[in-house]
This record gives structure tokens, sequence and C-alpha cells, in this order.
């Protein structure tokens, strides 16, 4: 119990170094050895000259990083069609690409008119195209939409390329640390501060209409929850008991938290009823009881708890209050996720080789780890299950990891300087 209050503890009290910036850059670490080669053509631009965002490495970018595709080199290119009708498939076929992206753009007034094309080479075949119109700064966002049209007409899985990411980074030192709350694109640019204090922020939670976010802030100097609104940057302070108020996450229709509260002794798990301001009391135990997790249909609540003697995770049934356990490899496991599909769990797992993202089948219970990383912390799923994104060290410094859910791709964001910690990854977004 102990150990598990004083992991707790320090992740509040967790030190920032240097100055961190709000943007993230990428760095693919790892390739996945089944990745489809596919090739994107630069967009051709009427009348000319260059878009001012490269929207074609964009999408490269983005499904290199889902670790599904192995994007051709641009030198590897022989040629540059810009439609369907320019293609010549035996060509592609020759540099072993699978797959075929091309587009072009013309300039109308202050927009942009964007048409993309993809083909399967093999099959000799159009299989989308799509004319997307975008302001001149929201070209990126542009890239990304057409990033997820592509990987699920290829995968039959929805992309989360327009998603969204919170992180929590610092500067300073000492007496003048201040922390930071952001938002960002799913791959680390655009990013927009959404709360800046001298106190530790922790556990930033997407509601699941990803219009607010529920954090923990150490402003008034002891623990409380806020729930804050991203459109008018309007906030509620949602619990403020004694002891600790920690770990919100999101119930999946919107209307209640649950949440680690001390206020009665021990940190036990709370659901808490927004509309009414009401809790219910889920876990009555001597140990420790904290990081709360909804499965994606409501009925559970996946947690960890020390009430075998270290850290493992237990899933409760929220009309009962039933608990069992769920892990049983190794002596530490804890931080559990839910896959969307509810069939797995994605979990901080504790090895041979330091702390690392690991998956559970919820059937099998077989444990998998997935990283090859010594620190990491904080796992958190993207929409459509294929990544996690996670915080680790590099150095003496926290980043931002992210894995494929199988394990076979992996990159960092790390920021230009300093430490980046506590991920959340966004639901889908309209």
């Amino acid at each position: 119990m102990k150990a598990l209050l004083n992991l707790w503890l320090a992740a509040l009290l967790v030190l920032f170094a240097a100055q961190a910036q709000a943007n993230l850059t990428i760095e693919i670490t790892r390739g996945s050895d089944r990745a489809i080669p596919i090739a994107i053509v630069p967009f051709a631009v009427e009348g000319g000259g260059s878009l001012p965002d490269d929207v074609a490495q964009v999408i490269s970018d983005n499904l290199e990083r889902s670790g599904q595709f192995d994007p051709l080199s641009r030198n590897s290119l022989i040629a540059r069609p810009s439609s369907s009708s320019d293609v010549t498939y035996r060509d592609w076929r020759a540099v072993d690409a699978d797959y075929l992206v091309v587009g072009r753009a013309s300039e109308e007034g202050s927009q942009y008119r964007l048409q993309f094309e993809l083909m399967d080479v093999l099959g000799q075949r159009r299989m989308i195209g799509e004319v997307v119109t975008s302001d001149r700064n929201e070209l990126r966002s542009a890239a990304h939409y057409m990033s997820d049209q592509i990987f699920e007409a290829i995968t039959g899985l929805r992309g989360a390329f327009s998603t969204r990411i919170a992180y929590v980074t610092s500067e300073g030192t000492g007496d003048d640390m201040r922390f930071a709350l952001f938002i960002a694109d799913a791959d680390g640019r655009n990013s927009q501060e959404i709360l800046s204090s001298s106190e530790p922020i922790l556990s930033p939670a997407w509601s699941p209409d990803g219009t607010k976010l529920a954090y923990v802030s150490f402003e008034t100097e002891r623990p409380a929850i806020y729930i804050q609104d991203l459109a008018t940057s309007q906030r509620v302070r949602a619990t403020s008991f004694p002891g600790i108020n920690g770990a919100p996450a999101w119930s999946p229709d919107g209307r209640r938290l649950a949440m680690s509260l001390s206020k009665d002794g021990q940190p036990e798990i709370y659901i808490m009823d927004i509309a009414g301001r009401s809790f219910e009391r889920m876990t009555d135990s001597s140990s420790i009881d904290t990081e709360p997790s909804w499965s994606p249909d409501g009925r559970s609540i996946v947690f960890t708890s020390d009430r075998s003697g270290g850290p493992q995770l237990y899933q409760m049934d929220v009309a009962s209050k039933q608990v069992e356990r769920l892990t049983f490899t190794g002596n530490y496991n804890a931080r559990g996720r839910y896959s969307p599909d509810g069939e797995s769990l994605f979990l901080i797992h504790r090895g041979n080789n330091g702390y690392q993202v690991a998956r559970q089948d919820l059937g099998s219970n077989r444990l998998t780890t997935l990283t090859d990383t010594r620190w990491d912390e904080s796992p958190s799923v993207a929409p459509n299950g294929s990544m996690v994104i996670f915080a680790t060290q590099q150095g003496n410094n926290g980043v931002l990891g992210a894995v494929s859910a199988d394990g076979r791709a992996a990159f960092r964001l790390p920021a230009a300087r300093g430490d980046v910690r506590e991920p959340a990854w966004s639901p889908f977004l309209n």
C-alpha cells in the first residue's frame, strides 16, 4: 500500500527540467516489418508554385506514424501524376508500391481546392477520390482528413489523424517552475495552451464528445478536480475534498466522472454524477484504490489497487460493485485502459527491463509487452485502438512515446527542450 501511495505522490511532485516548448516533433523509433508500401505523390499546384503546407508530406508522415504503412521516399517516385487518368500502373508495380495517392490543388480566393485520389496498384483501380476545400491556415487539418479517408479505405479501420492529444509541460526550476496544460493535433502540431500554473497539473481526461477536459490541479496548494470547456475556457471545480482528489475518468455517456478520493480515509473509487453533483462510493477496502477507467459499454471500471500486496488491476461491475482481479503476471501492473472494442487492456507492467507499456487480452489473459523503453507511464489509447501514447524517459528528459497496438511500430514526440508528460488521446472529433 505504501509503495503505491509513494508512486502516486511521486507522480504529483515530479520535477520537470529546463524549458518545455509547446509543439512536439515526431521521431520514428521502430518501423513495422508488415507495413504496406504506398507512394504519395506531391500535389500539383495549378499555376505552379507550392502550397503553404506540404499536404502530401503530412499525409505520408501520418500514414508512416500509424505503423501500418511504409511510404516510398520521394527520390524513388518514378512519375508525378496528379490524377488517376495520368497513372500507369505497371510503373508503380515496378517500384513495389501497393497503393498510390495523387492530388492537385488550386487557389480560389482565400481558400484552396484540394482533390485527392487513392489507387490500388495491384488491382489497377481507383478506390476513392474527393474534393476538399480548405482555408490557407487549415491545410494541415485537410491533410489529416485525407489521411483518415485513405487509412480507412485500405485498412477498414477509421483513421485517427484528425484527433487531438492533451499533455502537460513545465518551464523553470524550483520556486520558478511553471506547469502548463496543452492540447495539440495528434502529430504534436498546432498546440494550444489550456492552463498555466505554478503548481502541478495532472491526469487530463477528455470528455466523450471532445469538448471538455477534466484534470487535477494543485493551484490552491492541494489537489482538486476541474472540468474545463475547451471552446469557452470556462471551468468549474468538481471536487476539492481534504486529501486526494485524483484520476478523473469520464463515463462513455459523459454524465459521470469516476475518480479516486481519500475524503473518508484511504483512497477509494467514487463516481460523481456531474449534473447533480452527487457521489457514490464504489470501493470500500483498507487498500489504495486509484486510476479508474471505464469500459466502452460503461458497465465496468478497471482500477489499480494494492489489496493483494502490490499494484494490480481489478475490474468492477458498476451495477453490483463486484470486483475481480485481472492481472497476475508480475508484481506490478497499473494504469489500465480498455481498448475501444473492450477486448483488451493497455497498462504499465513492470518486468525485467523496467516499467513498460503492455497489452493484456481479456479473453485469454495473455500479457504482451509492447515497448522497449524502461520508464513508461500514463498510457492512453487512440479512439480507433491502433496506437497507444504514453510518457517515458529519453536521457534526462520526459518525452511522449507512442506504440502500435501490436508493438511493431513506435515513435517519440519530444518537446524541443525539457519534459512533457501526462498524455491523453481525444475521442473522434466531428
